[in-house]
This record gives C-alpha cells, structure tokens and sequence, in this order.
C-alpha cells in the first residue's frame, strides 16, 4: 500500500477539477479520460468515483455522460485528496470483502488481511473433522470480529466469545456480526482478562506482532494510518505469544486446539517460547510465500498448568 504520489500531481485533484462548476456539470467520462494513461492513478479514481456514486467500477463505462451532482463531485474530490495523503482505500471506502463477508472497516481497527483467510483455512480443515455440538471457541484480539464472523459463518453450531481491548473495535465488530446475522458474544478486555472460571475447546488468535523496530520501518500507508495497539506487540513483538503460552494452559480443555497467526521469521522464537512452557504439541507453518504465518498447538489430556 504505498503512497499513490501520482493520485496527488492528477488533474483530477488540480487544475480545473479543482473546483465544482454549477453550469457546467463534470461527466463520468471527463473525469476517466484525464487519468486514462496512467494506470496507477487510474485504477484509484475509478475505485473511488463508483464508491461515490454507488455503483460497479465495471459500470461507470456504461455511463460516461452521467454528469455528476455537486455533493457527488465534492465527496468524490474529498476521498481523492485523502488517498493523495496515502490514507489506505478500505478506511476510505468504510468496507472490505473477507472470506466471503462484508466487514465495517474503522480507524480503529486494523484491515484484514488476506493472510488471515488462509489462517481460517487451516482451521477450518481442522474443525471438519471435529463434532462441534455445545463446543466454545474463543477469538482473542477479535478487531473487526472478521475471524469470528467467518468462522461462525462456516460453524453456526459453534458458541464463539471475541474479544479485544479497544472499545471502538468492539463496536464495530459487533456492528459487523448484526450485519452478518451471527450471534457472537463480545466482551472487552486484555487478553485473558474477560474469562475468569471458563474454559473453551478452541482457541483463536491474530495479535500484535509487529516489533518496535518494525514499526519505524513500516509502509506509511500503515504507520500513519492502522492503529499502533493492533500492530505492536512489544519491544520484539513476542510479548503476546509469552503471555498465551504461560497463561491459555488453563483456560483450553484437555485436547483443546489453538490456532495463532504469527509474523514472518518468527515460527522457531514463538516455539521455543511455548516448549518452554510445557506445549508439547505445538509448531508453525508458512503462507504461500514460505513466510512464517501460522501456530498450531493442542493441549493433551496430560498438559496441564505447570
């Protein structure tokens, strides 16, 4: 998500689209054609104008002489100007696809990435073969409640409880399970915070992991702009993965699963974290660009608290 410098140098954003002209009224296909030679800045108009205007980017060819009404034109200029900033296009948009729902996406919250899909798959494979009647799942550092929603989606007979720190989060992730038509049930807390004497089967988790270091060195579009509580996850971006090793033990059920999505090269420090602890059954897995991404663990019938 880089910044898109070329949006900001555009004679859709300078020169005579500056301003919105009452008499004459700027049509669909004015606007395309001052953009229609550079790809990058192209794409991010046409993506922004049919926002805007509601329909299908597609569809914006099938009504080049549509002019634009000045609330239009003024909102459409506004998201322009902002995307020029390298405001990322979901806060912009409000609303992103994942796994096959439309979330809400907020400031607050950081955006689902497609990585997070493929943790879902591996879970899904692995609650296919599991029989779900009356089994708790519990989704930690929930966000936009994108994992639980899609997982819900997939599992209905699933009882899932997401959680997250940040109130903000909560009420857009729960915005977004009333607009999915799944019943979730949220609380707000750090971590294990929010359970006292229960357990669950299932243990669901993306949180920070991004280290100091990292973070100085992030993409701006992202710095600048995700929130830094859903990103960082201490000096090395290990402290989370510390306190769930030492602290879930308790709280998962004997033969219980846990799933966690973890940074690149981290995989071999986050196993020898959970070895530590006495995780017997535990180890990562890669994305398909070979990255670390993925923490399994399983507690057996033995594994309990040290």
């Amino acid at each position: 998500m880089s910044r898109p410098k070329q949006l900001e140098e555009s004679e859709v954003w300078q020169g005579q689209f500056s301003t919105f002209d009452p008499v004459k009224r700027f049509q669909i296909g004015e606007i395309l054609s001052r953009v229609a030679r550079d790809l990058s800045v192209k794409r991010d108009v046409e993506d922004l104008l049919a926002h805007v205007l509601g329909i299908k980017r597609i569809d914006l060819y099938l009504q080049l002489e549509r002019p634009l009404e000045e609330i239009e034109f003024n909102e459409f200029q506004k998201l322009v100007k902002r995307r020029s900033q390298g405001e990322p296009f979901v806060y912009l948009t409000g609303s992103v696809s994942f796994y096959g729902v439309e979330l809400k996406i907020v400031p607050s919250v950081l955006i689902p990435r497609p990585e997070t899909e493929l943790l879902i798959d591996r879970i899904c494979v692995q609650l296919k073969k599991e029989n779900l009647e009356g089994k708790i799942l519990w989704d930690v550092c929930t966000g936009s409640g994108c994992i639980a929603i899609a997982l819900k989606k997939k599992f209905p007979k699933l009882k899932i409880i997401a959680t997250d720190l940040c109130p903000e989060a909560l009420k857009c992730a729960s915005l977004n399970a009333r607009q999915n038509e799944v019943q979730i049930f949220f609380r707000q807390g750090d971590l294990f915070a929010p359970f006292i004497d229960e357990q669950c089967h299932y243990f669901v988790s993306n949180p920070p992991y991004v280290s100091e270091t990292e973070y100085n060195l992030l993409n701006p579009s992202v710095r600048n702009f995700e929130p830094k509580l859903a990103l960082v996850g201490g000096e090395d971006g290990l402290s989370f993965y510390r306190r769930i090793a030492l602290g879930l033990k308790k709280f998962l059920f004997p033969k219980g699963k846990g799933w966690l999505e973890i940074g690149t090269g981290q995989g071999r420090y986050i196993k020898k974290i959970f070895e530590s602890t006495g995780w017997k059954k535990c180890n990562f897995s890669t994305d398909y660009a070979k990255h670390d991404r993925f923490f399994f663990l399983e507690k057996d019938s033995f594994n309990e608290v040290v």
